[in-house]
């Protein structure tokens, strides 16, 4: 008889080793701790990943210390600025077992990625600046800065994003954290892409936009590097969240008038939910982007039609009225509404019909794409069309594969007679999953050349 825990978030916690200046000021390298624990063990455990990050670095001075593997526990370190650091704790889940009446635990270590924490923590950084800047901003903020206004934001946040982990839901898609585009032919994507840039010329407040269908990127203004972030909020947060209220609230029907006018379906998904009724009119977020060169801080207006999400990036010096969002709704709803359904129509020519043995995911670092058949629901809600054995065996090839230069390939077969392939050429990465016991590597070597053939046509594989 045998029952197995979870992968379990034991701590989390950031703080600055230069805030204290002497002994006896420990206290006040604390920025933030999870979960609550008396001040002794908090500066306790700060004090020992300062000392490991401390020991780690004078082997290899310069490289900053990622991970720390216990008997119990993996722990995961990230510096995103300068002398900030986060570090997490994650519990390695275990198995009780029994043997001549004795209980033991036996713990699952493979069952944890140290990447894929690491890419969870470094995911945990880049939402906080999205929505709250960087540590470095928010304490050198001209009007009210402090390390306390710093504190006070990163519980506000940690608060509850820690609250939404899937820890044991994670896989290679977290280190990827990809952005799926959605292909169409040039005349349809022109049409996109000419609307989004009327959009702009049209409303001088706005000064970037993106364009969704399904969850999937069509257009962007935004670098990839700030997408990557405010898509994964979109599609994990965001949008779920407001259609989960449409179906609470009941769904409205497809011929049915809008609650705004009588000639289209669309809604604000951030701001009004009802331009009829100003007391209404909710709240857009600010993010802030464009960390890559000068960060500025923009309203996050999202306006959806169909199944068409649109992200308007305005001016945080506008004051959001409803006059304004009235103007943007008869703009946007009959026109997007006309353009959604030609997108559909292309949509209903593409539809993907996946192989029931051959599975595979790809990942593009140049712009940041990915497609997969293993993952077919992109929110990763537990709908996985593979082992956790297969998952695990990707991770570690994309870890392997990345310490090569510029292509290589690994082959690997499971003892549940799955075969793992992986290749790195151009940037580019594929995994395939092939389930086919006496299949020989030969053969295994033509599906995979077949397939790339077939769903990878433009893309060179050296």
């Amino acid at each position: 008889m045998s029952s197995k825990t979870e992968v379990t978030l034991e701590h989390f916690y950031i703080f600055n080793g230069t805030y204290a200046k002497k002994e006896g000021e420990e206290e006040k390298k604390i920025l933030y701790y999870y979960p609550e624990r008396d001040l002794d063990v908090q500066i306790k455990n700060i004090g020992l990943s300062e000392a490991i990050i401390k020991f780690a670095q004078s082997f290899n001075p310069g490289q900053p210390c990622d991970y720390c593997h216990t008997h119990k526990t993996r722990q995961i370190y990230y510096q995103p600025e300068s002398n900030f650091w986060m570090v997490m704790i994650v519990g390695v889940p275990y198995i009780w077992k029994e043997k001549d009446g004795n209980k033991y635990t036996e713990y699952q270590y493979d069952e944890v990625s140290s990447s894929v924490c690491q890419s969870i923590l470094k995911q945990a950084y880049v939402m906080f600046r999205l929505f709250m800047g960087s540590f470095d901003t928010i304490i050198n903020e001209p009007d009210c800065g402090s390390i306390t206004l710093l504190k006070h934001k990163l519980e506000h946040f940690y608060s509850r994003y820690l609250m939404s982990l899937k820890l044991n839901n994670s896989d290679i898609l977290d280190v990827f954290q990809g952005l799926q585009f959605l292909p169409l032919d040039k005349i349809t994507f022109l049409r996109v892409q000419c609307f989004m840039n009327l959009v702009e010329a049209m409303f001088s407040q706005v000064k970037y936009t993106a364009f969704l269908y399904n969850d999937q990127v069509v257009w962007s203004g935004l670098e990839p590097e700030d997408m990557q972030v405010v898509y994964n909020y979109l599609v994990s947060t965001l949008l779920p969240a407001h259609l989960e209220k449409e179906l609470h609230e009941g769904s409205m029907p497809r011929n049915s008038p809008s609650p705004f006018t009588t000639t289209h379906y669309g809604k604000f998904v951030t701001g009004p939910s009802s331009i009829n009724e100003p007391s209404l009119i909710g709240k857009s977020p600010k993010v802030y982007i464009n960390y890559s060169t000068k960060p500025v801080s923009l309203y996050l207006v999202v306006y959806r039609a169909l199944s068409a999400t649109i992200c308007l990036f305005v001016d945080s010096k506008t004051s959001l009225l409803i006059d304004f969002f009235k103007s943007l709704d008869s703009f946007l709803g009959p026109q997007l509404t006309t353009l959604v359904s030609s997108v559909a129509e292309q949509c209903a020519k593409h539809v993907i019909v996946s192989s029931e043995s051959c599975k595979y995911l790809y990942f593009n670092k140049l712009n940041l794409a990915y497609k997969s058949t293993i993952h077919p629901d992109n929110r990763r809600c537990s709908n996985v069309l593979t082992t956790p054995e297969v998952l695990r065996v990707i991770t570690d090839i994309y870890n392997d594969t990345n310490k090569l230069k510029e292509a290589g390939e690994i082959i690997i077969k499971t003892m549940s007679d799955y075969w793992v392939v992986g290749k790195l050429s151009n940037l580019r990465e594929f995994f395939v999953v092939i389930q086919q016991k006496s299949a020989s590597i030969m053969e295994i070597e033509d599906d995979v050349k077949r397939l790339c053939e077939k769903e990878l046509k433009s893309i060179f594989f050296h």
